[in-house]
């Protein structure tokens, strides 16, 4: 796992990270849901802005809005609500 995405977190938490830039609206689809699911798994999420960060750049560009669970890519473009609840149901 890269660096920029390892934490230090108890066993079994999860963290949901959605890597975004301001202005695209398929990323502010995808928060809608990474909000909504993880509010009802109790699951923490955090936004990276990939226009501040020269790696999530490197790396995403094309994939924007991208949703890691765990510092893993889960998915991008567009997010599945019933896709992500199982990922952090596992």
């Amino acid at each position: 796992m890269s660096p920029l995405f390892r934490r230090a977190r108890p066993e079994g938490d999860r963290l949901v990270t959605l890597v975004r830039k301001p202005g695209c609206h398929l990323c502010d689809d995808a928060q809608v849901v990474v909000e909504k699911v993880c509010a009802d798994l109790g699951v923490p999420w955090e936004s990276k802005d990939i226009t501040e960060d020269r790696g999530l750049y490197d790396r995403y560009w094309e994939q924007i809005p991208v949703v890691l669970v765990d510092g893993r890519q889960h998915t991008f473009w567009r997010v599945n609500e019933d896709r992500l609840r199982a990922a952090l149901s596992d």
